[in-house]
């Protein structure tokens, strides 16, 4: 039988180290998945809603470092991938999406369900290629998997009906992936590193994902340097662990003594991060060097003295040997001393959280916390998970914490896991979810964890709000609105979908119930915690504007008739406040 385009695109695939697509079927897909149904090889995962296929893969790609396929058909089930690829670009995962597509004989027609991929998918992807003769196909295809790995982030091959089940005019052929090349900056740039850190008496570093592999030479450098280490959310997993000069979190997430180290250091490391949040990063008064592989990442979140690119390991390997050490430890004692009484203050609700009703959510975090394994797989959703992920999830050398940290979409953190548990299929896999989040996407695809038995852990904070939003209208001093909605018992609904589903509202019954669901072996469980609504966390810096925000949305809501909100606020957080 002779072996069409499809065919030879999944033989590519399979060969670049492919193991699994997701997706939905349907009319142009039709002719790619017979063709995968024939190779055997790649496993495929039908999903309720694409972007939860979307998000699954991103996951399985980010954290096993191999490219992973999604797909769409034509129109509608293609412009569903478009979120999950958005994610894909900003947290750097090597995903491949088909997008299926009208046959080659009504392009431009405005037929039924015809989309242009060019313009649909130019913001998310990093190569779009459609496929309208078989000619092409080889070309597109290994441009689009060489690209999605060597420079992490998603791409998109269209590929219509006709085209897909027309016989492939070339054999298959492996896709050759290259090693990552090793950069790093001119001798001379490395020099002027290494005296900017000479004349400087303190030294800070701040470190992103950029620092995924350099967990040595960051460590190196700060023991060398007695420089305090702080983290963006996406370096905490690599940075906080085992480590003596960890001072946390800076931003509205932010803890410990990380906001002052980068305010009050002489000189400034920014170690792989393009940290968003400007109003956090120092003026003028600080100097600043920023390494990283990415020129586009340099200087466009603060003016910075010296640019570098290369890699952070790289770098660092190379300036080590140039930079002599530091002696005096005052600086990193105090900012340690700092993130010790910040620690004191994030625990008082932990420490009080057994005998306080509703939940606390951080007594919830910080029990889950002690019970996980050493290897667990934690993922937040956008919103308040993401802080009580950040300040009471501790990471380690073989735990992993994930989320929609840079594109900050809803709803991600539970196919975030699935996807997860597929690729490392018995290893603790947790998802903190939001109950907005999990009633737009994860609920539906509840039924297909059922399915394949995939034991995800899901912690739903049932809060009847969408809380992190309700923060942020506080803040720009407004009362909140269109934030509250009316959810159902999840666990309720888990048991009648196959689940095995927990509803936990008594804090004393918050160790023994998430023992129990991380214990689970049969397939998925949904933990259903209710949670204070009015539980707030601070971070340990608050810029004057959110602050003023925040005073004048209390004042609002008192003359508005919601005194008792204000009230309940304030007793449920009068520790913190």
């Amino acid at each position: 039988m002779a072996r069409n385009v499809a065919d030879v695109m999944w033989e590519m695939f399979e060969k670049a180290g492919v193991k699994r697509c997701y997706g939905i079927v349907g009319d142009a897909l039709n002719p790619v998945i017979d063709a995968l149904h024939r190779n055997g090889k790649i496993e495929f995962i039908h999903v309720r809603h694409e972007e939860y296929g979307g998000f699954a893969a991103v996951a399985e790609a980010y954290l096993t470092g191999r490219p992973v396929v999604v797909c769409g058909t034509a129109g509608a089930g293609t412009a569903h991938l478009f979120n999950g690829l958005m994610d894909a670009r900003k947290e750097r995962a090597p995903v491949i999406a088909i997008a299926g597509d009208v046959e080659t004989s009504i392009m431009d027609t405005s037929a039924f369900e015809e989309l242009n991929p060019y313009k649909l998918f130019d913001a998310a992807a990093l190569y779009i290629g459609r496929i309208v003769n078989p000619e092409q196909a080889r070309a597109v295809i290994g441009t689009a998997i060489l690209t999605a790995v060597i420079d992490q982030g998603p791409t998109v091959i269209s590929l219509p009906g006709d085209v897909a089940s027309s016989d492939a005019p070339f054999a298959s052929r492996p896709v050759t992936i290259p090693a990552n090349p090793v950069i790093h900056p001119a001798d001379a740039d490395l020099e002027a590193l290494a005296g900017m850190i000479e004349d400087a008496k303190t030294v800070a570093i701040f470190g992103g994902d950029g620092c995924r592999d350099a967990r040595g030479e960051v460590m190196a450098l700060a023991t060398k340097l007695k420089a305090p280490v702080g983290y963006s959310f996406r370096g905490k997993q690599w940075l906080e662990h085992d480590n003596p000069y960890a001072v946390g979190m800076s931003g509205l997430l932010g803890y410990g003594g990380a906001y002052r180290a980068i305010q009050d250091a002489d000189l400034l490391l920014l170690l792989g991060t393009d940290f968003p949040f400007s109003e956090f990063l120092p003026g003028d008064s600080v100097k600043k060097v920023q390494i990283d592989r990415n020129p586009k990442h340099l200087g466009r979140r603060t003016p910075i003295d010296l640019p570098l690119v290369g890699d952070v390991k790289a770098t660092l390997a190379s300036l080590l040997p140039k930079v002599s050490e530091k002696t005096d430890r005052r600086f990193l004692e105090k900012r340690i001393a700092e993130t010790r009484e910040f620690d004191e203050l994030l625990n008082h609700y932990v420490e009080k959280g057994p005998g306080i009703k509703p939940i606390r959510p951080e007594f919830l975090a910080a029990t889950l916390d002690q019970l996980a394994s050493e290897d667990a797989m934690f993922f937040a959703d956008t919103g308040t998970a993401c802080i009580w992920m950040a300040r009471h999830i501790k990471g380690g050398t073989n735990r992993r914490l994930f989320g929609s940290f840079s594109w900050g979409s809803m709803a991600n953190a539970a196919p975030n896991a699935f996807g997860a548990q597929l690729a490392y299929p018995g290893r603790q896999t947790i998802a903190l979810c939001g109950d907005g989040g999990f009633t737009m996407l994860g609920l539906g695809d509840l039924a297909t964890q059922v399915q394949r038995k995939a034991r995800v852990v899901q912690i739903i904070l049932h809060n009847d709000s969408l809380d992190f939003v309700n923060i942020e209208q506080q803040e720009a001093g407004l009362v909140p609105f269109g934030v509250e909605f009316d959810n159902p018992n999840f666990a309720r609904v888990a048991e009648a979908m196959g689940a095995k589903g927990i509803r936990l509202e008594e804090p004393s019954d918050v160790r023994e119930a998430l023992a129990e669901a991380l214990a689970h072996k049969d397939g998925p469980v949904v933990v259903d915690a209710v949670v204070d609504p009015f539980a707030l966390s601070l971070p340990s810096h608050v810029p004057f504007h959110t602050a003023k925000g925040y005073t004048l949305s209390l004042a609002r809501q008192v003359l508005s008739g919601r005194l008792d909100s204000v009230i309940k606020t304030m007793e449920h957080n009068i520790r913190l406040v």
